[in-house]
């Protein structure tokens, strides 16, 4: 499906990949992005899905695959299987937005960015900048893509700044999360990198209670590429004291992965609560309940 939902954005699905772009520039340019841009989008998903047996193998076993998408997924996710367990289809949603995005690099366009179901790929022209929300539920990126929830947050990426993608992962999106948080985002030099440290910084994002239903991943989808592992099914309304130590433990995740040059920032939300990484020259506000974030990354 192809759709025109305003004077610089479109609505692309295909199967499950459902996205928006942005693009602006010259017309003429746009025109060619977005035309070139649904080009390439027709192909992405077969391509995938012919190769979805390598996609789904653990990431330290060096999954051989050819597509370009699929490419992009494999080493965004190659950096953390050393020591953490990861497929590349951490990187899936990710890698789809950095493959389209690569198109308006090339063809003069100002500014542009790909949301593939809250995994966001960003192109920036000196000057230009890009706001991004937050929401610290995913519940809200369950409804139509249309649709413009209430955002919990907001930062600015600026162009001058190593930072070319967003993505958000936790308990209660489309995917399976071995850990509690209700979302984590992640800034990273690109949405396939944010896309596997998000994956792993809401894993992390975990403590113990016995009201916590976790429930073996292939028993929710039995094609899913965690198999056995249990993944986070229900969470109980949790004690202060365990909802800081879930969040401490996602914020030693973050920090590691930011001092080994993995990720920019990151900020992860459970029930109310929240955790920021930044660097150290860098600040938040952050206000409770409502969690406000503004230039992150400034």
């Amino acid at each position: 499906m192809y759709a025109r939902l305003g004077q610089d954005r479109w609505h692309f699905q295909h199967g499950p990949i459902d996205l928006i772009l942005e693009v602006r520039g010259a017309q003429a340019a746009c025109e060619r992005a977005v035309a070139l841009c649904w080009q390439r989008f027709a192909t992405i998903l077969p391509e995938l899905v012919s190769e979805l047996g390598e996609l789904r193998r653990p990431a330290h076993d060096r999954p051989r695959v050819e597509g370009a998408v699929a490419t992009r997924m494999v080493e965004a996710c190659a950096p953390f299987a050393h020591e953490r367990f990861i497929t590349p289809m951490a990187a899936v949603a990710g890698a789809v937005a950095d493959e389209l995005i690569a198109i308006c690099h090339r063809v003069g366009i100002t500014r542009a960015f790909i949301n593939n179901g809250g995994d966001i790929a960003l192109h920036l022209t000196a000057g230009e900048e890009a706001r991004v929300g937050i929401c610290a539920t995913l519940d809200p990126l369950d409804k139509s893509r249309v649709e413009r929830p209430e955002l919990d947050g907001l930062f600015v990426v600026a162009a001058a700044m190593p930072v070319r993608g967003i993505a958000t992962s936790g308990r209660g999106g489309r995917s399976l999360s071995l850990g509690i948080a209700d979302s984590v985002t992640v800034l990273a030099v690109s949405a396939a990198a944010a896309d596997a440290a998000a994956t792993l910084i809401g894993n992390a994002v975990n403590c113990e209670h016995p009201d916590i239903v976790r429930v073996p991943a292939n028993q929710l989808k039995d094609d899913s590429d965690l198999g056995s592992r249990p993944v986070t099914f229900r969470v109980p309304a949790l004690p202060p004291a365990l909802r800081a130590a879930a969040l401490q433990s996602g914020r030693i995740e973050a920090e590691y992965w930011r001092r080994r040059g993995l990720i920019h920032a990151a900020a992860m939300f459970l029930q109310g609560d929240s955790e920021v990484v930044l660097a150290a020259s860098e600040s938040a506000s952050i206000a409770q309940p409502t969690f406000n974030l503004r230039r992150l990354c400034a």
